[in-house]
């Protein structure tokens, strides 16, 4: 299977500044901080992590609504960190996104056929008439009746409007949806349908997913690999099976005991983590996690750790291993 999408080095620093007259920049926040993962096709990565650790900042670079600070992002083997004009349309048309809430994401305004046409109309010059035809489909693939498409955002409810969010994001036929927490935003419910329903269309047309969620069950059932993010680095990432039956970073055990047991019986090792998290303007020299971490030594407050492969696509970032 090939690599869709390879992510080496990225960074996104946001300046801080300081004065009214006379701005002046006096440090840096440091969202995403050399980070590094692949996507392949057809295949989910899940990334997760505390709120604050720079997951939605990394969709965000993805799609190009931020400049990446370092690091390149390629796409079927190219760098577009820099690509501009027509290349740029057709990086849109590949990659699309969903986002969190479905009440905001959509014009309350328009009717739901221009908001699915919207991407197709931007990024292509495709006759009225065929525009038409792609949207039915596009809202057919979603479960929603071709008659949804002159009504407004307002007449559905939240699940139908993701719905819709997806149809829009699927119209240009996409190989990567970036999914920002797409289904948190839903009542208990409607999830489990939203996430039947992005299984079965990357079952049925070969999509890839970044998966950015708080949820761990969530990751753990339409993910293929999952990535765990700490202060804007990537702490572990791997192959869904491994990273779950064999958790090896401090972190990512802690982050494992505080989500719910799958069965009410079930013992888990409780994990309290002491303080709170760092700021991202000012983090810890060494490794982000050492003041927290329960298996911290000496070295971890001095060298920042490596990410290391320990074989089967598992990578770690910690001076235990």
């Amino acid at each position: 299977m090939s690599t869709l999408l390879e992510v080496r080095g990225l960074k996104k620093y946001f300046s801080v500044i300081k004065g009214l007259l006379l701005d002046r920049t006096i440090g840096w926040i440091k969202a995403v901080d050399d980070i590094s993962f692949s996507i392949e096709e057809g295949r989910t990565f899940g990334l997760v992590g505390e709120s604050g650790c720079g997951k939605t900042t990394t969709g965000r670079v993805i799609l190009l609504l931020e400049k990446p600070t370092e690091g390149s992002i390629l796409f079927r083997g190219r760098d577009i960190s820099q690509i501009k004009g027509r290349t740029l349309h057709e990086f849109r048309s590949s990659v699309q996104a969903v986002f969190q809430d479905p009440f905001s994401s959509l014009n309350p305004r328009m009717r739901v056929d221009s908001i699915v046409a919207e991407p197709l109309e931007v990024n292509s010059t495709l006759p009225r008439k065929e525009i038409r035809q792609r949207v039915e489909k596009a809202l057919t693939q979603v479960g929603l009746p071709p008659e949804a498409a002159m009504l407004f955002p307002h007449e559905f409810s939240g699940g139908q409007r993701q719905r819709i969010a997806l149809a829009r994001s699927l119209i240009v036929h996409p190989s990567l949806i970036i999914l920002d927490e797409p289904i948190s935003a839903l009542d208990v419910s409607i999830q489990a349908q939203m996430m039947n329903l992005l299984k079965d269309l990357q079952d049925r047309s070969g999509l890839a997913y970044l998966l950015i969620a708080h949820s761990l069950a969530t990751v753990k059932y339409m993910s293929h690999d999952i990535g765990v993010m700490y202060l804007g680095k990537l702490v572990e990432w791997g192959p869904v099976k491994e990273v779950y039956g064999n958790r090896l970073h401090p972190y990512t055990k802690a982050l494992f005991s505080a989500a719910l047991p799958s069965h009410p019986d079930l013992i888990k090792e409780e994990i309290v983590l002491k303080g709170e998290v760092p700021s991202a303007f000012a983090p810890p020299s060494g490794c982000h996690f050492h003041p927290r971490c329960f298996s911290a030594m000496p070295i971890c407050s001095e060298v920042e750790p490596e990410l290391k492969s320990l074989g089967d696509r598992h990578h770690i970032a910690c001076h235990l291993f």
